[in-house]
C-alpha cells in the first residue's frame, strides 16, 4: 500500500470516528429530546463502506484525499463557497419568500445546535460516499480505465458526472408549485454537478466541502436562527 493510500485511509478513518461520536452523542440527547434525528450503526456502516473505494482513487484519475498538488484554496475554500451559495439562495427561496412567518416548532429539516453540527457533517460524509466515492470511482475505474482503456475519460466522466448529479434532486423532489419545483431540481442537480468537478478537480474533500458549506447556511446557521430567535421563549 502507498503513502498516499495510508493517508487517505487514516483521514476516512477520522471521518468514520466523528460519526461513531454522532451516534452516541444523538442516543444521548435523545432520551430527554423528542424530534433528535439519530444515528445508528447502520447508517455508520455505510460510510465504512466507502473506505475500499479509496484504493481506487488514483485508478479512477482522482486525487487523493491529502494530494499536496491539491492547495488549501481550492480543497477547501473555493468549495465551501459554492456551496455556501447554494445554501443562501435555498435560505432566500425557502424560508424568506415562502416560509416567512415564524416557524412554531423546529421543522423536520433542522435540529437542535450544537448537535446539528455533528448531524449535518455526518450527514454529509454519508451522501458524500453514496453520490461521489462509490459510483464515480467505480465507473471511472471499471469503464474509464478497465473497458477504455483510459483513451475517453473526459467523456466518461462528464456522462458519469451528469448522471450522478440527478440522482439527488430526482430523489427528493418536492412538492408545491411548478416554479419552485423547477428551482429545487435546477439547484440540486448545479450543486451535485459542482460537486463532481471539485471531486475530479481536488478530491474527496474538496466534494465534501461543497455540501458542508451548504448545510452550514441551510441547516445549521438556519437553525440556530429559528431555534434561538423565533422559537425563543417558547
Amino acid at each position: 500500500m502507498r503513502k498516499e493510500n495510508r493517508v487517505s485511509i487514516t483521514v476516512f478513518a477520522g471521518c468514520i470516528l466523528f460519526c461513531v461520536i454522532t451516534l452516541f452523542y444523538g442516543q444521548s440527547l435523545s432520551q430527554f429530546l423528542s424530534g433528535i434525528r439519530v444515528w445508528n450503526w447502520i447508517s455508520v456502516a455505510e460510510v465504512v463502506i466507502g473506505l475500499p473505494f479509496l484504493l481506487l482513487l488514483q485508478k479512477g484519475g482522482f486525487p487523493e484525499l491529502l494530494d499536496k498538488k491539491i492547495n488549501t484554496l481550492n480543497r477547501y475554500l473555493l468549495p465551501a463557497t459554492a456551496g455556501i451559495v447554494f445554501g443562501i439562495l435555498d435560505v432566500l427561496v425557502i424560508k424568506v419568500i415562502q416560509h416567512p412567518q415564524p416557524y412554531e416548532t423546529l421543522p423536520p429539516f433542522l435540529q437542535p445546535f450544537p448537535y446539528s453540527i455533528f448531524l449535518y457533517t455526518a450527514g454529509a460524509l454519508s451522501v458524500e460516499v453514496w453520490y461521489r466515492l462509490i459510483p464515480l470511482t467505480l465507473i471511472m475505474w471499471l469503464v474509464g480505465n478497465k473497458l477504455l482503456k483510459g483513451k475517453y475519460n473526459s467523456q466518461v466522466f462528464i456522462i458519469a458526472a451528469i448522471f450522478t448529479s440527478l440522482r439527488e434532486p430526482i430523489e427528493q423532489m418536492p412538492s408545491g408549485s411548478s416554479l419552485f419545483v423547477v428551482y429545487a431540481l435546477a439547484t440540486g442537480f448545479l450543486m451535485n454537478l459542482v460537486q463532481a468537478y471539485y471531486f475530479r478537480k481536488a478530491g474527496f474533500l474538496a466534494s465534501l466541502f461543497v455540501r458542508l458549506g451548504h448545510y452550514l447556511i441551510w441547516h445549521i446557521l438556519l437553525g440556530i436562527y429559528v431555534q434561538y430567535v423565533e422559537l425563543a421563549g417558547k
